[in-house]
C-alpha cells in the first residue's frame, strides 16, 4: 500500500507526503470539528473529544479515499495531455467523496450524541460543508502541483540529456573526421618524398607518423585538451613536416606558460597548421612563416598567403570541422579573418565552468 510504502509513495505522489497526511488531517480534523458542533457540545472535556475523534475519523476517510482515487487517477492517466481529463475526474471524485462522507458523519455523530445522553442539534448543511469542500481541493490542488513540477523537471533533465546525447554524437563524428583528414595530407606528404627518391627520409616520416598517430589514439576520446597537450602535438606534427620543407617551414611560437592551462578542442592548431602548409608556397625564396601567439583568451594562428599555382587535393573539412566542434561545445567560435595578405584564425581558449554541460574533457 503506497501509505506505509515510501518508494511507492513517492513513485506515484512525486514525493513522501507522509507528514503532509498526518498533519493536514489533525488541521482538516479540528477546522471541521470548529465547524460541524455546535457551542452546547463543547461544554465538557468527554463531548470535545468525541465531536474531534468523529471528525478525525471522517477527516481521515476523506483523505484516504481521495489520495487512493488520485493514485488510481494517475496510474490510468499518466501522461502531460491526459491531464485535464484526470484532474476534472478528480474534481468530481472530491464532491462525491466529501458530501458522500461528511453527510453520513454528521449523522452518524448526531446519533453518536443521541446514544450518549446529550441532545444534539449537529447537522450538516450545505453553507458548513462548503469551505470542508474548498480545503479539501486546495490539498489535492497541492499534491496536482507537486506532481506536475516533479514531471515537468523530469521531462527537462530526459529531454537534456537525449539532447547531451545526439551533441555527443556530432562531437565523435567530427572528432573522428579530423584524423583521416590529417592521414589524407600526409600520406600526400609521404608521396612528396618517395617521388624525391628520399628512401631514408621517407623511413625517417613514418617513424615519426606512428609517434603522431600514437598521441591522436591516446587523445582521441576526449572533447577538449589542454594547450599545452595541443602544442606538443603540434610541435610533434611540425617535427614531421621539418623533413620535407626543412628551413622552409618555420614556425614561431610566443604563448606564455600562464595560457598553456587553458583548453582547446583537440587537433584544431594541427589542422590549421597543415592548411597553412598545404595551401601556401613553402620554398627556399618563399619560406612559409607561421606565428603562433596568444592574445587575451585567444589562440591566433597567422600567416602571409602565397598561394600555390596548382591547387591541390582538398576535403574542404578542415575550417569547418574546427567550427562545428566550437560550437558544440561552447558559446565562444573561432574567429577567421582573410584579407588578401594574411591569413588569420583566433581560437578561443576556454575554461571547463564557461563551456557547455556535455563538453567535459572525458568522453
Amino acid at each position: 500500500m503506497a501509505l506505509f510504502n515510501k518508494k511507492k509513495r513517492i513513485q506515484y505522489l512525486g514525493f513522501d507526503d507522509f507528514w503532509f497526511v498526518v498533519i493536514g488531517i489533525l488541521i482538516i480534523s479540528i477546522i471541521t470539528n470548529y465547524l460541524f458542533n455546535n457551542p452546547s457540545e463543547r461544554t465538557s472535556t468527554a463531548l470535545v473529544l468525541i465531536g474531534w475523534g468523529s471528525s478525525l475519523f471522517f477527516t481521515i476517510c476523506d483523505w484516504l479515499i481521495l489520495r487512493s482515487i488520485l493514485i488510481f487517477l494517475r496510474i490510468k492517466y499518466p501522461d502531460f495531455k491526459d491531464d485535464l481529463k484526470r484532474i476534472i475526474f478528480l474534481f468530481f471524485a472530491i464532491i462525491s467523496v466529501t458530501l458522500l462522507v461528511d453527510f453520513l458523519g454528521g449523522f452518524l455523530t448526531a446519533k453518536t450524541f443521541t446514544l450518549l445522553g446529550y441532545n444534539s442539534t449537529h447537522k450538516t448543511i450545505l453553507k458548513v460543508i462548503l469551505p470542508i469542500l474548498l480545503i479539501i481541493i486546495m490539498t489535492m490542488a497541492i499534491y496536482e502541483a507537486v506532481y506536475y513540477y516533479i514531471r515537468l523537471k523530469k521531462s527537462i533533465r530526459e529531454e537534456e540529456q537525449s539532447k547531451q546525447i545526439m551533441i555527443q554524437a556530432q562531437l565523435d563524428t567530427l572528432r573522428n573526421q579530423a584524423q583521416p583528414h590529417f592521414l589524407f595530407n600526409s600520406l600526400n606528404t609521404l608521396r612528396d618524398i618517395i617521388d624525391q627518391d628520399a628512401k631514408e627520409d621517407a623511413k625517417g616520416f613514418v617513424d615519426n607518423l606512428s609517434d603522431v598517430y600514437r598521441f591522436i589514439l591516446e587523445s582521441g576520446n576526449t572533447n577538449l585538451i589542454s594547450l599545452q597537450k595541443e602544442l606538443k602535438f603540434a610541435k610533434a606534427y611540425i617535427h614531421i613536416q621539418s623533413e620535407r620543407f626543412g628551413d622552409n617551414l618555420k614556425i614561431k611560437w610566443n604563448i606564455p606558460p600562464d595560457k598553456q592551462t587553458a583548453l582547446i578542442v583537440p587537433m584544431s592548431l594541427q589542422l590549421l597548421i597543415e592548411n597553412a602548409i598545404k595551401h601556401n608556397v613553402v620554398s627556399k625564396s618563399k619560406p612559409l612563416v607561421i606565428n603562433v601567439e596568444t592574445t587575451n583568451d585567444y589562440l591566433i594562428v597567422r600567416n602571409t598567403i602565397r598561394t600555390k599555382s596548382t591547387k591541390v587535393a582538398s576535403t574542404k573539412i578542415g575550417l569547418q570541422n574546427i567550427k562545428k566542434r566550437y560550437s558544440l561545445i561552447s558559446e565562444k567560435l573561432p574567429i577567421i579573418k582573410n584579407d588578401g595578405n594574411e591569413f588569420i584564425v583566433s581560437l578561443p581558449l576556454l575554461k571547463v565552468n564557461l563551456t557547455k554541460s556535455y563538453a567535459n574533457t572525458n568522453h
